[in-house]
């Protein structure tokens, strides 16, 4: 029995001993010795308790409560302190970000070297953590200056040179004409557009259709096909759906080359007619109805048209004149050709420029009918106006403001008929379809024209005669003791002959620095170097342009 009290006893005492400790303590009273001791063991203990009790992130009015001489501050003072500090503490994290290869290096090295001083203490070993990028730690692993490129190694880059910027070769003046190049394949076209409309995008961008109304036949005529072989998809009208297929194709046109005035006008009447049809027609008789219209307007506003413009400017003719005539106008041609058939006698100086030279065909078709033509180009053209009588111009447009717009060189051969330093004036006459006039208004060749590539001036044209050259192998056979026995005949002729091959001094223009090339199509005749238009609403001064356009356009 004793056993289980002695086994029991010790747990008792070891319970029962600090309780009784205590009550000794409490019960004896303590002595000033005592007293100080405790002040000094809880001293300690408060302070760790009041900083235990303040909270990790301090409130700014109890950092800002007062300053350094112990004042309380305003509240604007202390929002304008608060600022202060933000913006230091911005600045020191942009600069330590900054900073970031000298931070990133001292990183691991301190802390190779702090866990070699720990285990010498006797600390705990801490792995040495790999700096981050961007962190706030290591900041940066790697030199960010601007001689630096990304990588542990610090790879530097080569020393940066200013690279040389590729010179604008388009001519500041025209700067706005640039836009988007001319289309130069079919490749990329949409598929709505008509093979039609792709073959004479090709044609037009070739100059092999070259002319403002020739453009304008053709045009129409392509669209004819395309109408032709519509279909109207289910859901909707033709009179809705027609316009906007052919705006496929007229995209397309202009991406080829920029669309004329005459090509506008007939495009504008078109879907104004296409506009004009009834939804509840068939589409069979709306075809019909369409394709008699682009007919009838080829007819009445081309063909007639030409027909009577030629009439009435053949009366201007007289027998012994001498017409100057610019470039290769088919509506001149037909005047000429008309005024040769009726007998009336007459001489034709052809003047013509680089380089679409349009007057090589024009003067051809002339000496074909009988006429007798002499050609020169634009340098010349003072030596053609001094036995010139008159003037005849074709046109590309008539402005609304009586101006000629017309090709490049226009201008010069009206100005040289009306400055003429014998002082006696050329009447200038300018043939022109109303299809042609527009209500735009143009001061200058500048705003409005067309830039072709700067690249047709470089291209070399081959050259041709009429009279042909004797064999340069063949030898002369002459008796001997005559003068110039069996002389060559190609040593006369060798002088004269130009090497087709040899490059032309603008080849590589591109590359030449301070050269640049400009190849406009159009330029703009004033309205006091022209005296009189002929179209086929009869003769009118260039002032009544917008009078003419006002009706034909109604009508």
């Amino acid at each position: 029995m004793s056993s289980p009290e002695q086994s029991q006893a010790p747990p008792a005492t070891a319970t029962q001993n600090p309780p009784a400790t205590n009550s000794s303590a409490s019960q004896t009273p303590p002595t000033d010795a005592q007293n100080g001791a405790n002040a000094k063991s809880k001293a300690p203990n408060q302070n760790q308790n009041q900083k235990q009790k303040q909270p990790q992130k301090p409130k700014a009015t109890d950092a800002t409560a007062a300053d350094g001489s112990g004042e309380k501050l305003s509240p604007a003072e202390m929002k304008k302190k608060q600022k202060a500090e933000k913006a230091a503490r911005r600045a020191r994290e942009k600069l330590e970000r900054e900073g970031g290869a000298a931070a990133g290096a001292g990183a691991a090295g301190g802390a190779q070297q702090g866990a070699q001083q720990g285990a010498v203490q006797g600390g705990p070993v801490q792995t040495p953590r790999r700096p981050q990028q961007g962190g706030r730690d290591g900041l940066a692993s790697t030199p960010r200056g601007p001689r630096f490129a990304g990588g542990a190694r610090g790879t530097p880059l080569p020393t940066p040179t200013e690279t040389k910027k590729k010179e604008d070769k388009n001519v500041a003046v025209f700067g706005h004409l640039y836009g988007i190049p001319r289309r130069s394949t079919i490749a990329g076209a949409a598929k709505e557009v008509h093979p039609a409309v792709l073959a004479l995008g090709l044609q037009i961008r070739d100059y092999v259709i070259c002319g403002s109304s020739a453009r304008c036949v053709a045009t129409l005529i392509a669209f004819k096909r395309v109408i032709e072989s519509y279909t109207t998809p289910i859901g909707t009208s033709l009179a809705r759906h027609l316009t906007t297929h052919l705006s496929h194709q007229i995209t397309y046109l202009s991406t080829c080359r920029p669309l004329s005035i005459s090509q506008g006008n007939a495009i504008r009447a078109l879907k104004l007619s296409i506009s004009s049809i009834d939804p509840s027609v068939p589409e069979a008789t709306a075809k019909t109805e369409l394709c008699e219209f682009i007919n009838n307007f080829i007819r009445e506003k081309i063909t007639v048209a030409d027909q009577v413009i030629a009439t009435s400017a053949t009366q201007k003719i007289q027998d012994g004149d001498v017409i100057v005539t610019f470039a290769g106008s088919s509506i001149v041609k037909q005047t000429l050709i008309t005024a040769h058939k009726q007998g009336k006698k007459f001489r034709v100086s052809v003047i013509d420029s680089r380089p679409l030279f349009e007057g090589k065909n024009l003067a051809r078709a002339l000496s074909s009918a009988g006429l007798d033509v002499q050609y020169s180009l634009i340098h010349g053209i003072s030596h053609a106006m001094k036995d010139a009588t008159k003037v005849f111009l074709g046109a590309h447009a008539m402005t609304g403001n009586g101006r000629l717009y017309s090709r490049v060189g226009t201008a010069l051969v009206a100005m040289s008929a009306k400055e003429r330093s014998g002082g006696a004036e050329i009447p200038v006459i300018v043939c022109c379809e109303t299809v042609k006039f527009t209500d735009r208004v143009a001061l200058d060749s500048i705003v409005v024209n067309e830039i072709a590539d700067a690249d047709e001036l470089i291209t070399k044209q081959p050259l041709s005669q009429v009279t042909g050259r004797p064999d340069p192998h063949k030898t002369v056979d002459e008796k001997p003791g005559k003068k110039g026995n069996n002389q060559n005949v190609t040593d006369g002729i060798a002088s004269l002959t130009l090497d087709q091959n040899a490059p032309s001094p603008l080849t590589g223009w591109k590359d030449t620095p301070n050269l640049q090339l400009l190849n406009i199509m159009h330029d703009v005749t004033p309205a006091e170097y022209v005296d009189m238009v002929v179209t086929e609403m009869g003769s009118l001064p260039p002032s009544a342009v917008p009078i003419v356009h006002r009706m034909s356009t109604n009508s």
